[in-house]
């Protein structure tokens, strides 16, 4: 059987030794995550991650850097996530924007606050990507490409 991982996108932003992650309830449990969720059909992945941080934060993020590409599987359930994390910025804070259902609110933590609530981190994607942005991984965003319809006018379709 092949694997159909869920696709998605995460946010990476850093302001003085902080990372901001929302805390949302998840499946009637409190978790911290980076801003993330799953690719809309049509999106690309750097509009997905943004649209996404905007919905969970209220923050306009702005994509800098692809910082790793992760595949990890529940143990419980056997679902696989495949996750894109990008590093930005934030701006544009709309206080006045309703967050997305299930979104409790957005902090601003440290990698020691986050290791306090370990247990309480929706995957281990959430340390593994402060890890990696805290040892300097940074890959440059044309390393990921979209190619539309538009991009294959002689190709005939098939089923996928």
């Amino acid at each position: 059987m092949p694997l159909k991982p869920e696709v998605t996108v995460a946010a990476l932003t850093e302001r003085d030794g902080r990372f901001l992650l929302v805390e949302e309830r998840i499946k009637g449990r409190t978790v911290f995550n980076q801003p993330a969720g799953h690719v809309e059909d049509g999106e690309t992945l750097l509009e997905a991650v943004a649209r996404e941080a905007r919905e969970e934060t209220a923050w306009r993020f702005t994509p800098e850097s692809l910082l790793g590409i992760y595949l990890w599987r529940h143990p419980v359930g056997g679902r696989s996530t495949l996750r894109f994390a990008f590093t930005g910025t934030v701006d544009d804070h709309d206080a006045a924007r309703p967050l997305d259902r299930g979104i409790l609110g957005t902090h601003w933590l440290t990698r020691a606050e986050l290791i306090e609530r370990q247990p309480r981190l929706r995957s281990p994607l959430v340390l593994r990507c402060i890890d990696d942005y805290l040892a300097g991984r940074r890959h440059p965003l044309d390393l990921v490409a979209h190619l539309g319809v538009e991009s294959a006018p002689n190709v005939e379709a098939v089923n996928v």
